[in-house]
């Protein structure tokens, strides 16, 4: 008997826990107005393209290796908000960033499916056609020195890379050409870009140089001598 009511209290206590972390999706979208909030949506890109959440970052933690490539960008001094479709997914994945040094994970009780039924709106749905094949080449030929830039709004390596893109473009007056790895998947495929961030530096129409994540300014400063 003494037994079974410590093991009541145990679970009992397991759960409270959990609701600590676990918030609503009024508690949850109040704390994302909070300053230095990191938004993290751990569905697949195929969910993540029917709608998210505004200024979310992306990582399915069904792929370990793209989850854990991602989240390493994030600061873990920082809090994060994250949401999956019902709660699953991030439960799990905020118990291994818990366990990892991220010092506050708030997840949304019911996820996606708990925000649409309070009736708040959702972002970001892919639109639109692709960047077509020939349009591209068209973009990359046209031009002595062109960056090809694929990536995305919602991948972490691609948000720190911005001010580097930008800088480096500015300072080598490059051609820009970004392509979208949410959507432009035929452009991604005929290059060989396999994730984002990749980026790729055509001179006079003719590949050069490419790397796949983060690039430093060097780097790039480097590969256009």
């Amino acid at each position: 008997m003494k037994k079974m009511l410590l093991a009541a209290c145990l679970l009992l206590a397991a759960l409270v826990g959990l609701a600590q972390n676990a918030v609503p999706a009024d508690a949850f979208e109040k704390g994302m107005q909070q300053p230095d909030i990191q938004l993290l949506d751990v569905r697949t890109a195929k969910e993540f393209n029917t709608g998210h959440l505004q200024d979310a970052l992306q990582a399915d933690f069904t792929k370990k290796s793209e989850f854990f490539d991602r989240i390493k960008y994030l600061d873990k001094s920082k809090p994060v908000y994250i949401y999956c479709l019902s709660g699953g997914r991030s439960t799990a994945a905020a118990k291994w960033m818990r366990e990892n040094g991220y010092t506050q994970v708030v997840e949304m009780e019911g996820g996606v499916i708990a925000w649409k039924q309070a009736g708040k709106a959702l972002t970001g749905v892919a639109a639109g056609p692709q960047l077509s094949i020939p349009d591209f080449e068209k973009a990359v030929s046209n031009g002595k020195w062109v960056l090809v830039d694929v990536g995305a709004t919602w991948c972490p390596p691609c948000r720190k890379m911005e001010p580097v893109v930008k800088q480096i473009v500015k300072e080598k007056q490059l051609k820009l050409v970004n392509v979208d790895a949410g959507k432009d998947t035929d452009v991604m495929n005929s290059i060989n870009a396999k994730a984002p961030p990749t980026f790729v530096l055509y001179k006079d129409g003719k590949e050069v140089w490419r790397k796949e994540g983060v690039v430093t300014l060097e780097e790039f400063r480097s590969a256009i001598r």
